[in-house]
């Protein structure tokens, strides 16, 4: 009658979590997400927590979610998790005018981006999970 069901977007041992519409750019964003991209979850929420970027603690919260993802939703162990992906794609961007000499104008972009954090539990070996 429907569809078929669709296959799931990750394997059995993997969780994630996407923050979208974050309003900063994906540039900035992705030095937080190289800074925790292969760190232990534990580790990444340490590095995250004293982290002096502005960005890093949404970003410390979208990670929290992963982790919770993980835990209730798939249940894997979180003390074994691992981040295995963290990748930033472009959002919407604003566009804005600001009054230049002469009746000109200058366009102003303010970019929003998002993030994705992929987590692997790391104790499940590739012949489980499948």
């Amino acid at each position: 009658m429907g569809k078929p069901k669709a296959p799931p977007k990750q394997a059995e041992n993997e969780a994630r979590a996407v923050l979208r519409s974050l309003r900063t750019s994906p540039r900035k964003l992705n030095l937080v997400a190289q800074s925790i991209r292969g760190l232990t979850a534990e580790q990444a929420v340490n590095e995250l927590a004293f982290s002096p970027k502005r960005v890093s603690g949404p970003v410390l919260k979208c990670l929290r979610s992963a982790i919770a993802n993980a835990e209730n939703n798939h249940n894997l162990d979180i003390d074994s998790l691992v981040v295995a992906q963290a990748h930033v794609g472009v959002n919407m961007i604003l566009k804005r005018m600001n009054t230049r000499a002469r009746g000109r104008g200058a366009r102003i972009e303010k970019p929003f981006s998002q993030i994705t954090i992929v987590l692997r539990d790391t104790s499940m070996s590739q012949g489980e999970a499948a």
